[in-house]
């Protein structure tokens, strides 16, 4: 049990998708100018990051792996994770009409997210229990990211910025430092 935590903690804060490994920066990048879109595009996400990864490590282990076809990884994950992200745009097409064209074309950009197709990869070969664990992990630092990027851009574009670092320069740099910040995790563990 402790080792599942210590999976999810470092996927959420210490070896965070985002920051640390640059993915996913599309959707990071596109849907963090408001809270109101940054919160559900978070949940979202983290739905199709552990869908995705439970899926696609279920479908590696029990049937890549024992027909020898390995090498339709890739094939096989993105399939899953485009089903995923049509499943989860239906949902919330049908439950939040207005979440629906808040989000607008970001949620099904979520199928070209790299970070979900790179959670997916990095788990394939784990047992089931540690993949949720990172797959949830991943999620939740993803949208714990966003979210709190969201609150500094809000911030950001109230404040007083040179006009050199106005739009995409601040947003890298503060990217950059939270950076800085999560690295702080790596001493906990």
């Amino acid at each position: 049990m402790t080792d599942l935590f210590v999976l999810f903690v470092g996927a959420a804060l210490v070896s965070n998708f985002v920051l640390v490994q640059l993915l996913g920066l599309c959707p990071f990048m596109g849907t963090s100018n408001r809270m109101e879109t940054a919160v559900p595009m978070g949940i979202a996400t983290i739905c199709v990051i552990t869908i995705s990864t439970v899926v696609s490590n279920a479908l590696n282990q029990f049937v890549l792996v024992p027909l020898d076809l390995e090498f339709l990884r890739i094939i096989t994950f993105i399939v899953v994770i485009a089903a995923v992200v049509q499943l989860v745009e239906r949902y919330v097409r049908f439950a939040s009409p207005l979440l629906h064209q808040l989000l607008g074309l970001y949620l099904p950009l979520i199928t070209s997210n790299c970070a979900v197709l790179g959670v997916a990869l990095s788990v394939a070969d784990l047992p089931l229990a540690n993949a949720l664990a990172v797959g949830v992990g991943a999620g939740v630092g993803f949208c714990l990211v966003l979210v709190l990027f969201a609150g500094l851009r809000v911030n950001l574009n109230h404040s007083s910025v040179p006009q050199a670092f106005q739009g995409a320069p601040i947003a890298l740099i503060t990217v950059g430092l939270i950076a800085l910040a999560f690295a702080g995790f790596r001493g906990i563990f």
